[in-house]
């Protein structure tokens, strides 16, 4: 979850994932980590080649970890550049410093925070007992980011746009509805809550749209979804969800199909 961007310990074989139509990658499947002997745990949709797991960086995002609070624990000062990191706090209590801020920052279930690292930025973070964090990193065309002042943003989560339509909730982050401001271009990011009545989400071939099944179990396009479960879906196609008896707790990325700039994963291949 907290690396340098350079240099990663990328071997030259690194593999892209190759989407295709829609991808159910379960918990068993993705790569793990720990920190501070086991305090902190991880799993990760989206890892380091050398963590292992299924999947690989594809368009914009480049990372993705659900870290959990086993006990308190602090992860101590550590670089980034170029990347833009953002973590979604999903339950408990974390907090935060970095050298911008030069401050350690309160964030709890529902809060989200930003670091588009530019140039270069230091940052340690402290995860409660009973805290969970997605760590999710997005490529914003480093070339152009590098050369920018490192900023960073926190929001509270009552001040993000929430929808309802029968009995679905959707908060939105980022995108047409959000407040998060990113470099990355075309991301879209919410989250969508379902009970009793069907959600039908229209498709757009231009995008791809990556699901983390938060909580609950249910049914994606007739295909059983269960908790931890990561979703990648790039056909285009609309997609219909349904909730089991105990509701569907669903975290949605979208990102361009193609980025229009080469990427740092990208890069490496060549």
């Amino acid at each position: 979850m907290l690396y340098a961007l350079c240099p990663l310990p990328f071997e030259l074989s690194l593999k892209y994932f190759v989407i295709s139509a829609m991808r159910i990658i379960p918990i068993s499947q993705q790569a793990s980590g720990s920190f501070n002997n086991g305090k902190i745990i991880e799993n990760k949709p989206i890892g380091f080649p050398q963590d292992g797991g299924f999947v690989r960086p594809y368009s914009a995002l480049f990372y993705w970890a659900r870290a959990e609070g086993l006990l308190d624990s602090t992860i101590g000062l550590h670089p980034h550049q170029g990347f833009e990191i953002m973590s979604f706090v999903l339950e408990g209590n974390i907090r935060h410093f970095d050298t911008k801020m030069n401050d350690w920052k309160p964030l709890e279930a529902g809060d989200v925070q930003i670091i588009r690292a530019g140039k270069g930025i230091s940052h340690a973070e402290h995860i409660e007992k009973g805290g969970v964090i997605f760590q999710i990193w997005v490529d914003p065309d480093l070339s152009k980011t590098l050369q920018q002042e490192a900023t960073y943003d926190d929001y509270k989560g009552e001040a993000f746009e929430v929808t309802e339509t029968d009995g679905t909730s959707v908060t939105h982050y980022a995108g047409e509805k959000g407040l998060i401001h990113l470099d990355t271009p075309g991301v879209d990011i919410r989250r969508i809550r379902l009970t009793d009545n069907p959600f039908t989400w229209g498709g757009d071939k231009n995008v791809i749209r990556s699901l983390y099944v938060i909580g609950g179990s249910g049914m994606l396009d007739g295909k059983t979804i269960e908790q931890d479960d990561f979703i990648i879906i790039d056909d285009g196609a609309d997609i219909l969800l349904n909730a089991h008896r105990d509701g569907l707790d669903i975290f949605a990325f979208t990102v361009p199909a193609t980025t229009g700039y080469p990427t740092y994963a990208h890069r490496l291949m060549h």
